[in-house]
């Protein structure tokens, strides 16, 4: 019966549509204003938003600061929660095209659980990836030869002949992520254009594995 009750506290305080993504926010970004807040929970309204934070304060999950609003500990003890929610949503919840255009930092995530890294070069290679729709984001994936790949949401900062330059919509990134699609195709028909180290760039589409069948 505890189990059940603590369950059934946790739901009905954070089950709400934006209180995870609030605090999904500041998980990934530390400290947030309220503007910042408002533009990276699209589609969230100023006063729902306000309505939030003041019950995530409340429960002791949020807290003011210099900065504008920081996660406390119990906030940041949902950490792996959020990151087990998310592994599940991956793998057994159909990919929303509309949703992913709004949030479409999970598609590097994505392309690096592709990436094949017998097959990368012995020098760390970096993918310069534009998201030309939406909010025009842009991420950095760097690669090695034997090594995970890593997500970065700055430049690296490595020699430019390292870099490979991708540009393209989300929806046109999505199936290459999720291996429902090739590169060379995608290149070929122009929905995917690569820029930079000619070398780098005809040898990218060898570095993902095989097209999921």
């Amino acid at each position: 019966m505890g189990d059940y009750c603590s369950f059934t506290k946790a739901v009905e305080h954070l089950g709400d549509r934006w209180s995870l993504v609030i605090v999904r926010e500041l998980l990934l970004h530390g400290p947030r204003t309220f503007s910042d807040l408002l533009d990276g929970a699209s589609g969230i309204s100023r006063s729902v938003l306000a309505s939030r934070l003041r019950k995530l304060r409340d429960l002791g999950l949020v807290e003011a600061a210099p900065a504008g609003y920081r996660l406390t500990y119990s906030g940041r003890e949902l950490a792996p929660v959020l990151q087990e929610l998310r592994g599940w949503s991956e793998r057994f919840v159909p990919e929303d095209p509309a949703m992913v255009e709004r949030d479409p930092d999970i598609v590097p995530l994505w392309l690096s659980q592709r990436v094949d890294v017998r097959r990368l070069p012995a020098r760390p290679v970096v993918l310069d990836i534009s998201v030309l729709d939406g909010a025009r984001q842009r991420f950095w994936l760097v690669a090695e030869r034997g090594t995970e790949p890593s997500v970065c949401i700055e430049d690296p900062g490595l020699p430019e002949d390292r870099y490979v330059f991708i540009e393209a919509a989300v929806r046109a990134l999505v199936p290459l992520a999720r291996g429902t699609r090739d590169w060379r195709s995608a290149i070929t028909d122009g929905s995917v254009e690569l820029f930079g180290n000619p070398g780098l760039v005809k040898r990218l589409p060898d570095w993902f594995s095989a097209v999921a069948t």
